[in-house]
């Protein structure tokens, strides 16, 4: 049974993963259309919707203006995007975001497509890596408060800035990401994620030119495996301290991953002179290939990106129940791992376990510097630990 409504169609049958009768609407627009207000109206339909719904974006291109797509809704909604979905590829200043889902209880994202941000006129006038003072440029996909959610089987292509925020979920697993945008493309972090509780990251190859994964304020239950990183700076939890009222981070654990010609590689970041006193504990990365990485292990409190922060001040983020255990492979520079914690609150309950990280540069060897930190050390560590003098990363 099906009714048309303008640019998509409706259908109600039994649809593969609901229990009950649902709701099937498909965008009926031709490919290189602009099909922004389809959507909408699409989604709408399926917010409002008393019985599970799901909308299609068939196979081609198409042009998408900014959009939100948010709740309550009545029953879960699926979108599943089979084609491409373009943005404007003008630089848009002052606008912070192309597409939202927002306040959804079960929903679901897939189908193979593609969300491309044509983000190069953008990363052009883009000065944020510089400065704190810039102009906002739009994250291409953001999920705001969505709960018992899969997004799977997706593409981000050339975001102009993040190309995934989750803010506020709970209950969300992403699987069979792809994250692709160049190396030299400033603030294009694959997938951020903040003030949320058990969000997993499966089976994801992210490419991009800033951290692949960057772990914010706020951030409970998070599990990253089988991911793929590089190029780009690597997975980071933090940078902690930068605002206030900032909430503690606790319970990340990455595991069965590899990173390969990223500009860092697991690291924790804390501002010296902090405007919040946090907590981040329970930080265990496990099982995992460095190829050609710089500063492959890097705890960093004084991380103080143009100088703007007073270093003269210790940080005050408590970093706690910390374990590196089986990283293997080779380093881009002989900061093989740097542990560089806080005079002000030494990092407690370091576990290093299992180091192979080898350098072959002339200025070689591998290093392995400690400070205001006295892990603890079990298996075998190459280079020896703490054996190096410490140095000051460059800003």
């Amino acid at each position: 049974m099906g009714a048309y409504f303008g640019a998509f169609t409706v259908f109600i049958f039994c649809l593969l993963g609901f229990s009950a009768n649902a709701v099937y609407i498909s965008i009926g627009s031709s490919s290189g259309s602009d099909i922004t207000q389809a959507l909408l109206k699409a989604f709408t339909t399926a917010c409002q919707s008393p019985i599970p719904s799901r909308v299609v974006i068939p196979k081609g291109e198409f042009k998408l203006g900014e959009i939100q797509m948010r709740g309550p809704c009545k029953a879960p909604v699926e979108i599943t995007i089979q084609g491409t979905v373009k943005a404007d590829g003008n630089a848009i200043q002052g606008k912070d975001t192309w597409i939202v889902f927002g306040n959804i209880n079960g929903f679901k994202l897939n189908g193979g497509g593609a969300f491309d941000g044509e983000g190069n006129a953008a990363w052009r006038v883009n000065n944020c890596h510089q400065t704190f003072n810039c102009k906002k440029l739009p994250i291409s996909i953001r999920f705001d408060f969505v709960e018992n959610a899969e997004i799977r089987d997706i593409s981000s292509i050339d975001a102009k800035n993040f190309h995934i925020n989750v803010l506020g979920a709970k209950n969300m697993t992403m699987d069979h990401i792809n994250i692709i945008a160049p190396k030299d493309s400033p603030n294009t972090d694959g997938i951020h994620l903040g003030r949320s509780d058990g969000v997993k990251i499966l089976n994801t190859f992210i490419s991009t030119g800033d951290d692949c994964i960057s772990v914010g304020d706020g951030m409970k239950n998070l599990h990253v495996e089988k991911v793929t990183c590089g190029p780009g700076h690597g997975i980071s939890v933090g940078s902690l301290g930068r605002y206030g009222n900032e909430q503690d981070v606790s319970g990340i654990r990455v595991i069965n991953c590899t990173l390969q010609q990223t500009d860092n590689g697991l690291r924790i970041k804390t501002w010296p002179s902090a405007a919040c006193s946090t907590t981040a504990s329970d930080i265990h990365f496990e099982n995992i290939i460095v190829k050609n990485v710089m500063n492959p292990i890097l705890i960093d409190q004084e991380y103080c990106p143009w100088n703007q922060c007073n270093k003269q001040k210790p940080s005050t983020i408590k970093l706690a129940n910390i374990s590196f255990k089986q990283i293997r492979g080779t380093s881009g520079n002989k900061d093989a791992v740097k542990l560089l914690c806080s005079r002000g609150y030494p990092c407690q309950n370091v576990e290093i376990g299992d180091i192979d990280i080898r350098y072959n540069g002339a200025d070689g060897p591998a290093t392995f510097q400690c400070s205001n930190v006295s892990p603890k050390l079990m298996g075998t560590q190459s280079p020896k630990a703490c054996s190096g003098p410490v140095t000051n990363l460059p800003q």
